[in-house]
């Protein structure tokens, strides 16, 4: 049976263990945002739930927010799926499907009737997931990113 509820400080060793494995590649920023949720004082970031086995093992997360726009969704407050991982040898056990079942539920709470994700092009993976839990593909893009600095104009 899986649980499904909102975190604990106690919880963070394992939320940061799974942020870690979902994003290595951010691993410097993941304990300071983890202690800037339990402060409420990060951005982005609106609701984590996590998904705990009986044995009371955290073995999964999604978070959460509600953002203003989302591609190819219609009303200005769609709930958004920001992070969704599960513990390798947990997956295919229904805790993902928990999990989102639980964020679409917080979603409709907030009054959203919009609920929003996205992966990576490469992320065949996360696509089917997405796909088999009612999720409908709207648009493929790829983003740009550029360093600007600021220069002062002469006269």
């Amino acid at each position: 049976m899986i649980h499904v509820r909102p975190p604990t400080p106690a919880d963070k060793p394992a939320w940061l263990r799974m942020r870690r494995a979902l994003w290595p590649e951010d691993n410097d920023s993941h304990s300071t945002e983890i202690d800037q949720f339990f402060a409420g004082t990060i951005r982005m970031l609106d609701q984590v739930l996590l998904a705990v086995a009986d044995s009371g093992e955290v073995i999964g997360f999604a978070e959460l927010s509600i953002r203003p726009y989302a591609e190819e969704c219609v009303t200005d407050r769609v709930a958004y799926l920001e992070g969704w991982y599960v513990e390798l040898g947990s997956r295919r056990q229904g805790v993902g499907r928990a999990l989102v079942a639980a964020a679409e539920q917080w979603a409709i709470d907030q009054g959203c009737s919009e609920f929003g994700s996205d992966a990576l092009l490469d992320n065949l993976t996360s696509a089917a997931a997405h796909r088999a839990l009612g999720f409908e593909e709207t648009v493929q893009l790829r983003c740009f990113r550029k360093s600007i600095t600021a220069q002062r104009k002469t006269k």
